[in-house]
């Protein structure tokens, strides 16, 4: 992959589903990968398979945890890519979800990609190249019932992307989002049990109807996310900037 081949790479929420296939199709290309996240088992893991060279135990809705995070992953190499890949939900009907939902929503979902993203900006700015991408969801471009406080901070990041990207458009420095229909990870795994046991309907039920709203009928696999990021990281992908890429098997087709 160019000279890149020599770039270093963080990812938040490196440790599993999308985020540890985007790690791994990094350091395929032979870039240094840092993986970020709370659970030092699963991110040794994601070391011992090859997938990243570090391991950083880390927060990231903790303002502290972030500035310690970045300057442990920084202290061989700066961060030239950055993949803002945490993210949660917690859903329920607008009336039920207090103030409190809404912050950890958006301090998870909104807050750790500002935080994280200032904290290695001013590094890429200076040596002219940077890329930033920012894992949405097809909920920052759409909406879903039941899930206001989750659609609300990813629509926020898709702001947040666009307006960095116009401020950094001379910098060498490239930021983008990609916005990931259901995905077959653990988070949607957790969901489709949630609802059940919610609901009383089985788990096969649960997922028709959440595949439903993908064209393709089906979830989406980790890997194609990270052949985007792959894609966005490369110099290929230089004038590509401020975009809201959706993998979702043509769920937002307007």
């Amino acid at each position: 992959m160019e000279a890149a081949s020599r770039r270093h790479a963080l990812v938040t929420g490196g440790g599993r589903g999308i985020g540890r296939a985007i790690a791994a199709s990094l350091a395929a290309l032979g870039l240094k990968v840092s993986v970020v996240g709370r659970d030092e088992k699963t991110l040794e893991a994601v070391v011992a398979a090859g997938d990243a060279q570090n391991a950083i135990v880390a927060d990231v809705t903790d303002r502290d945890a972030v500035r310690d995070a970045i300057a442990r992953a920084e202290r061989d190499s700066e961060v030239d890519i950055l993949v803002n890949n945490v993210g949660g939900v917690e859903t329920g009907p607008f009336l039920r979800l207090d103030d409190d939902v809404f912050e950890r929503q958006l301090a998870l979902n909104l807050l750790s990609t500002v935080r994280v993203t200032r904290a290695v900006l001013p590094g890429m700015v200076e040596r002219g190249f940077g890329r930033v991408i920012n894992i949405a969801s097809t909920a920052g471009l759409k909406a879903y019932p039941y899930a206001s406080a989750y659609v609300a901070a990813k629509h926020a990041v898709l702001g947040f992307t666009r307006a960095l990207a116009l401020e950094m458009a001379k910098s060498g420095v490239t930021v983008n989002a990609i916005c990931p229909g259901y995905t077959d990870t653990d988070l949607v795994r957790s969901s489709v049990e949630r609802i059940g046991a919610k609901s009383g309907a089985s788990a096969k039920d649960v997922l028709a109807k959440l595949t439903a709203a993908n064209p393709q009928g089906r979830l989406v696999h980790p890997q194609e996310v990270a052949c985007v990021a792959a894609w966005l990281v490369s110099e290929r992908a230089a004038s590509v900037t401020g975009q809201a890429i959706a993998v979702d098997g043509g769920e937002t087709v307007s």
